[in-house]
């Protein structure tokens, strides 16, 4: 018998039918003996729907109450699934963020998890009880309902599993795992049987969008098994992520990721001294806009280039700090920008014991005629930009060059 905690979202739980879909799943868990913990999302869109319903109220909606509102999405999920259960004669309880207290700080809309209080779940469980908690919800120290953003529900099932010590947290999604890439745009990816914490979280940073990167965090951090698995099939092993030493002598890459979202700016005629990278970004930081890549070119006569890259949304923003507080400011000679590059990724363990992983990666977009503006690298991942109308070339030919497309992995 063992424990395990069963994440749904929305897609999963987007119809009576879905729900009834779930019901039946769980049903077949318990029938094997097993504790079962479920976590559910919103019914697809409702959240979208609640957000919209404020706004049409207020234009801004004021954090607090807005958690209010678009915490309610998850209660009707929990009620319906329950419903479901007991439908199907089993005992089921349902309980939201504030019934469990899960206990988060108070940045409304974006809160984070500071513990869990799981008694109530165990007692349930003892008692032969399916336990259907609401995702993305929390409380404060002060009782305000709180939510912990897009994709929060991922978090609080790694979260429930880590308080529970689960033998296993299964998300269910849309895809039945993580792939090597895009099946979209490499129709040869294949789904990994397994892949580490690190490379998940590289991936989940890079531009995969099949889990979200705080419950991957969560996960490594806590050493909660995660799998990922298809709410829409029978059947499947789907992906396990799982920890290195299960995979050291696997494929030396394990996908190619990429983002579209990327924009970059180039700070050109930069007087090359001291403090001058933090002229130029601090102001960009204060404005709450995020920065990825950083490329600062040798000095020429006094002067550097200095690059970087910021998402597509926050382009127009960060452009126009830079033209109007900080160019004059230290002299530089232009701001230019292009919000048309993309971000391709190479993803493996295997680079720490592998040598020749950038030559190969380089070599091949050249020989497609794919000019790189900048390289980002870690002990696992090595991160190109390119220009955007080159990027489903540049995924392709490096999945075939690094025999992603044959290996079974």
């Amino acid at each position: 018998m063992a424990l395990i905690v069963q994440k749904y979202g929305g897609t999963s739980v987007g119809s009576p039918e879905r729900i009834q879909a779930v019901a039946r799943r769980v049903a077949k868990y318990k029938a094997h003996g097993h504790q079962v913990v479920v976590v559910v999302s919103a019914m697809s869109g409702e959240t979208n729907r609640l957000i919209d319903l404020a706004k049409k109220i207020q234009p801004q909606p004021d954090p607090r109450e807005l958690d209010v509102v678009i915490s309610t999405g998850e209660q009707v999920t929990i009620g319906l699934v329950s419903m479901a259960l007991l439908e199907l004669g089993l005992k089921a309880k349902s309980y939201t963020g504030a019934q469990i207290r899960i206990l988060t700080d108070n940045a409304f809309t974006k809160a984070r998890i500071l513990s869990i209080d799981e008694q109530n779940i165990r007692t349930e469980l003892a008692g032969g009880y399916v336990v259907v908690v609401a995702g993305f919800q929390g409380v404060d120290e002060n009782g305000n309902i709180t939510t912990l953003g897009r994709g929060g529900s991922d978090t609080t099932g790694v979260a429930i599993a880590a308080a529970l010590r689960a033998d296993e947290c299964q998300i269910y999604t849309d895809v039945d795992g993580v792939y090597t890439t895009d099946p979209r745009v490499v129709p040869e990816a294949r789904r990994l049987k397994s892949i580490t914490f690190e490379e998940m979280l590289e991936m989940a940073s890079l531009g995969s969008k099949v889990l979200q990167i705080r419950s991957v965090e969560f996960a490594g951090k806590y050493k909660v098994k995660l799998r990922v698995l298809s709410s829409f099939e029978e059947e499947g092993e789907g992906t396990l992520i799982t920890f290195e030493e299960d995979k050291m002598e696997q494929a030396i890459i394990s996908g190619i990721a990429f983002n579209r979202d990327e924009a970059k700016i180039t700070v050109r005629g930069v007087p090359d001294k001291p403090g001058i990278a933090y002229q130029i970004l601090g102001p960009v930081s204060d404005a709450n806009i995020d920065v990825d890549m950083i490329i600062q070119n040798v000095s020429l006569d006094g002067t550097t280039d200095f690059s970087f890259t910021v998402h597509r949304n926050e382009f127009d923003k960060a452009m126009g700090i830079l033209k109007n507080q900080v160019q004059k400011h230290i002299g530089a000679r232009e701001v230019a920008g292009d919000s048309r590059i993309a971000k391709v990724s190479v993803v493996g363990v295997g680079m720490r014991s592998h040598v020749g992983i950038a030559s190969k990666m380089f070599r091949t977009l050249a020989e497609e005629g794919i000019n790189i503006q900048m390289i980002s690298t870690s002990e696992i991942k090595i991160s190109v930009v390119i220009d955007e109308k080159y990027l489903e070339l540049a995924v392709r030919v490096l999945h075939k060059a690094f025999d992603l497309d044959q290996e079974d992995i």
